[in-house]
Order: structure tokens, then sequence, then C-alpha cells
């Protein structure tokens, strides 16, 4: 399949299912995933002349629990379909894959996108709690002080309460 067809299959397939996307230059196509925990995952769809690359950012590089974050994913990647977790040389969490040209139909760029999001947005929470837990805290803390609304923490109460423990 040529490479403008397979931009025609990933611009029919998102307009058809109403996603929000923009397309940079030819080859790119950038699609909003709209979530809960996390709030929206931004998915980069890249054209090549093998097939379409998956790339959507998760998270920034884990503050603490560095090990027990990759022993995560690692485990995670197990239960994935047509992408993966990765990091870049900074160590923020990606999920990556690719489809190959003949592979490439509205149903597979769903499949795919619907693993992407389930995984950035069912992951979230967990990848925070064993990343950044002592930063939640610290923010939890700080709202409090301040009688900041703690809404969008509400679910990591729990770390809270288990520190109050100590």
């Amino acid at each position: 399949m040529s490479a403008e067809h397979t931009r025609e299959i990933l611009d029919a397939a998102l307009t058809e299912r109403e996603l929000e996307f923009t397309r940079k230059g030819e080859d790119n196509f950038i699609v909003e995933l709209p979530g809960e925990r996390k709030l929206k995952t931004t998915c980069l769809l890249t054209v090549g002349a093998h097939g379409v690359r998956v790339e959507a950012f998760v998270a920034r590089h884990p503050d603490e629990n560095e090990a027990g974050v990759h022993r995560y994913l690692l485990r995670r990647n197990r239960r994935l379909y047509g992408v993966h977790y990765t990091i870049d040389k900074i160590g923020d969490i990606y999920l990556v894959g690719r489809i190959s040209s003949d592979a490439v139909t509205p149903d597979e760029i769903d499949r795919v996108l619907g693993q992407t999001l389930e995984a950035a947005d069912g992951d979230f929470n967990t990848i925070l709690e064993l990343g950044f837990a002592e930063s939640i805290r610290r923010e939890w803390k700080w709202r409090v002080s301040r009688g900041e609304s703690l809404a969008n923490l509400k679910a990591f109460e729990h770390l809270v309460e288990d520190s109050d423990d100590d």
C-alpha cells in the first residue's frame, strides 16, 4: 500500500470516529484521545514507507521508585496489543508501536488507538502512585494549607492517609 493510500485511510478512520486530530505536514497525524484519569493522551501517528508509527507520551521521568515503575511497565507490556511501554533518553514514559502498511485498516487503527488510550489512561494513576507518591503528598499538604481544591488529587487520598499513620 502506498503512503498516500495509508494517509487517506488514517484521515477517513479518524474523521469517521470523530476523533480530534490535526495534521502536521503530510505524514503526521496528531490525535487527542480523551481520558478519565489522564485527561487526554496525545498520540502521534507518523506515516512512513512501510506503515504507521504510533507514539504517545504517558508520564515524565519518575521522581522516585524508578525500578518499581519500570518493573510495572515491563509486566504491563506482556498484556498490550500493538503498542508497548518504553522510555526516552531522559526517562520519560511513552507508548510506541508500529502498524505495517498491509495492516492499516480503520478497524486496526481503532484497535491500536483504543489500546493506547486504555493503557495510558488506565495505568496513569498507578504510574503516579509508584513514581510520584512523595510529590503527591507534598502537593496535598500544600493545597490543604492554602485551602486549595483537592478535587484532582482525590484518587490519591489513600497515599496521604497511609502517610498519616506513620
